[in-house]
C-alpha cells in the first residue's frame, strides 16, 4: 500500500483527505502542523506529500523545502485556501509536484495525484 502524508491545521481538511486517499487504496498520514508533518515524513518515508501552504509555525513551502533536502523523489503537492499565485511560483520553483486550491475539488486532487504518480514513474525509469 502506497503511503501519503497530508499535513495541514484545519481538522475538517484533514478528514477530507483522510476519506478520499483511503478510497483511493493509500495508507494514510495526517499532521497538523509543519513540525508534526516533518516526523512523520522522516518516520514514514512517504513517496507523495500534500501540504496547506499556510499554517501556523513551519509554513508549506518550508515543509516543501525540508522535504526535497531529505528526499528530493518525494513528490509535494501544495494546497491553499488564499488563492495566491506568488506562493503557487514559488511552490513551483522548488519543485513541488503540484498546487491546487481549497476547497479541494476532487477534480484537482485526482489531477495532482496523477501529475505526482507520474513524477514519482519517471524518476524510477531514470534510476
Amino acid at each position: 500500500m502506497e503511503k501519503i502524508l497530508v499535513i495541514d491545521d484545519e481538522k475538517a481538511t484533514l478528514s477530507m483527505f483522510r476519506l478520499f486517499l483511503d478510497a483511493y487504496g493509500y495508507a494514510v498520514f495526517t499532521a497538523e502542523n509543519g513540525s508534526e508533518g516533518l516526523a512523520i515524513f522522516k518516520k514514514e518515508k512517504p513517496a507523495i506529500v500534500i501540504t496547506d501552504i499556510k499554517m501556523p509555525g513551519i509554513d508549506g513551502l518550508t515543509v516543501l523545502q525540508e522535504i526535497k533536502d531529505i528526499d528530493p523523489k518525494t513528490e509535494v503537492i501544495v494546497t491553499t485556501g488564499h488563492g495566491d499565485t506568488d506562493l503557487a511560483e514559488q511552490a513551483c520553483d522548488r519543485n513541488a509536484a503540484d498546487f491546487i486550491n481549497k476547497p479541494i475539488k476532487k477534480e484537482a486532487l485526482d489531477a495532482a495525484l496523477k501529475n505526482a504518480k507520474e513524477r514519482l514513474d519517471s524518476a524510477k525509469n531514470t534510476d
